[in-house]
């Protein structure tokens, strides 16, 4: 006998570069569409999905997670087979990492506790090779102690207005939204991946406002460059004004790494 109705929650993985972001927008490509057709096609009906957290064009995920509910005879299926298909259903740059179970009513957006984002700087007048596709390439050195010192300013529950698109921020206040958000760890170290030195700007938080991440990786690494005192970010937050901030960094260099639920709330299906 086959369970009543569960929420499927598909742990999705892509490379941004040929995307229009995650959000489904006519006569562009986009991640949700593609997994949206696959699902219908194997399923043979409309599917409305809802996503841990919209990415922007050119952003990549090792783990974006899209939930859906489904009914006892779709539970019925072999789901070793069923991921197969799904597979075979999207293109190459989409990854289908993992299939699981949740309870009736699940949201992989609203059940969420964080998501971590990871930002990967390339330093120097050698260009990255293998990083090349998912890295910032900058043609200085970054003061990566600096760096990380004001990065500190922006740990916490802040109005993070200068760190969000202003358009967007436009929209939440006028819906009468806030542009608080409780930014959870800022890391900024150097590491090696695959033989090539990189700057990585680890970001974990609650939630995060439009382009927020690369605007943080923007002002940050205007204190690396000797740009800025350490202590600007923290007077760009207090200002709660897009022009005090920093750039907004390159799309590609950011990679949605994980999102955190509730323990046991997500069940492998195997």
């Amino acid at each position: 006998m086959c369970s009543s109705q569960k929420t499927l929650v598909i742990k999705v993985g892509y490379r941004g570069a040929g995307f229009s972001g995650y959000a489904a927008q006519e006569s562009q490509r986009t991640v949700e569409a593609e997994v949206q057709r696959a699902l219908e096609t194997l399923l043979h009906r409309p599917c409305d999905l809802v996503c841990a957290g919209r990415t922007d064009a050119g952003v990549s995920a090792l783990a974006q997670y899209v939930s859906l509910p489904v009914d006892a005879s779709e539970l019925c299926r072999e789901p070793r087979r069923m991921w197969r298909s799904l597979i075979a259903l999207t293109p190459e740059d989409i990854s289908i990492r993992g299939l699981y179970l949740a309870d009736e009513g699940f949201s992989a957006r609203f059940d969420a506790e964080s998501r971590s984002y990871r930002y990967r700087i390339a330093c120097g007048n050698a260009q990255p090779v293998l990083a090349w596709d998912h890295a910032w390439w900058l043609r200085s050195t970054l003061d990566v102690a600096q760096m990380a010192k004001a990065a500190q300013a922006l740990v916490g529950e802040h109005d993070f207005r200068s760190f969000c698109k202003v358009s967007s921020a436009q929209m939440l206040i006028a819906d009468g939204r806030s542009t608080s958000r409780c930014v959870k760890r800022v890391g900024v170290r150097e590491i090696c991946e695959a033989g090539e030195d990189l700057v990585a700007v680890d970001v974990e938080g609650n939630a995060f406002l439009h382009n927020m991440v690369r605007i943080m990786v923007g002002t940050l690494v205007e204190v690396g460059r000797g740009n800025r005192p350490a202590s600007w970010p923290k007077a760009a937050l207090d200002a709660c004004d897009r022009r005090a901030a920093g750039p907004t960094a390159p799309a590609k260099g950011l990679v949605l790494e994980s999102v955190k639920y509730p323990k046991g709330a997500l069940v492998p299906w195997e």
